[in-house]
């Protein structure tokens, strides 16, 4: 398992924009899918996005299709979650995932699919 390290959260008005990254700590992503999922408080983990890291595939979770976009750079080797038209109800911690099985048969939507997570980053979205 890779340590995955979080970046970028923060304070950001409704509407804004915000963009996550997440990278190993020591070392080179060898995952074939990652992903971002959050929590609220009082609720469960949630799915946000997927990506392949070979093909550059995603997946995104219909709460934030259209509004977010997840990326990532191989050759600086870093995950990113770009945020657009925030909401409220986007405030959670985000966290970093990443799975050793292809991405064509990970389910992408279940956390338990994931070997590797990165401590967190909070994002609070103001009204």
């Amino acid at each position: 398992q890779v340590q995955l390290v979080e970046s970028g959260g923060g304070l950001v008005q409704a509407g804004g924009s915000r963009t996550l990254s997440c990278a190993p700590s020591g070392g080179t992503f060898s995952s074939f899918a990652m992903g971002w999922f959050r929590q609220a408080p009082g609720k469960e983990r949630e799915f946000v996005a997927a990506i392949s890291w070979i093909a550059g595939m995603t997946f995104y979770a219909d709460s934030v299709k259209g509004r977010f976009n997840i990326s990532r750079d191989t050759a600086k080797n870093t995950l990113y979650l770009q945020m657009n038209s925030l909401k409220p109800e986007d405030t959670a911690v985000y966290y970093c995932t990443s799975s050793s099985k292809p991405y064509a048969i990970v389910k992408h939507t279940a956390w338990n699919e994931y070997d590797s997570w990165g401590q967190g980053t909070q994002v609070t979205v103001s009204s």
